[in-house]
């Protein structure tokens, strides 16, 4: 049995039964109500978007709270790969059943993610049966490149957005990810942030939201 997955979530703005969906994926350490605050700032964009911020499954083992969707105690390309692969089955399946719940497909889902939750946006949103309709990542990296060329499996849209100043995920993650995606066919759209660190700034929220809204359709 695989572990569920729940956290907070928002309501669609319009009141009415969601048609799209927003999955957010935090970093290590946090938990989901550390994104679920970006809903309010795509809301107006998306008012018929649910969105749901999940907690990692697993307790952080590097700090007394928070969550992780894997151990980055071993932090060899490896050890990370490793850790992705393992926690991926428990991420499509919670997608598949938010999906199925709400009677909505892949073409109506979005992902999300901030470091960690990019690594695992990536990872699955590229080998789920059929595709989303767009990737945002926040400050993060591809992980299994090497991999993707005979696994992926689906293309969709996907923007990138790494601030120039980030000290904990290494700003060249994103030209690396950029040309991995490309070689394998995936459209993709970068952002790097001037003197921005590990975080998400109101430029990158504007982006994200633009995207959101046409890959949804609003």
């Amino acid at each position: 049995m695989l572990p569920s997955l729940t956290g907070p979530a928002q309501e669609p703005a319009s009141g009415g039964a969601p048609r799209q969906l927003v999955v957010l994926l935090h970093g290590v350490g946090a938990d989901g109500s550390d994104l679920i605050g970006l809903a309010s700032y795509w809301a107006e964009l998306l008012p018929e978007a649910e969105f749901l911020s999940p907690d990692a499954p697993f307790p952080c083992d590097m700090a007394p709270f928070g969550r992780q969707w894997f151990s980055l105690q071993d932090r060899s390309p490896p050890a990370i790969l490793a850790g992705v692969r393992a926690t991926a089955p428990i991420l499509d399946a919670f997608l598949d059943d938010a999906l199925a719940a709400r009677g909505l497909d892949d073409s109506s889902l979005a992902l999300v993610g901030f470091s960690q939750g990019t690594m695992m946006s990536l990872y699955v949103g590229l080998r789920r049966a059929t595709a989303p309709a767009g990737i945002i990542g926040y400050s993060g990296a591809l992980i299994g490149a090497n991999d993707l060329p005979h696994e992926i499996r689906v293309r969709p849209p996907v923007l990138l957005v790494h601030g120039e100043a980030d000290e904990v995920v290494p700003p060249r993650a994103l030209p690396a990810a950029v040309k991995a995606l490309e070689a394998a066919g995936v459209p993709v759209d970068s952002l790097t942030r001037p003197g921005l660190g590990h975080g998400i700034d109101e430029v990158g929220l504007r982006e994200g939201g633009a995207f959101l809204r046409r890959v949804l359709g609003g």
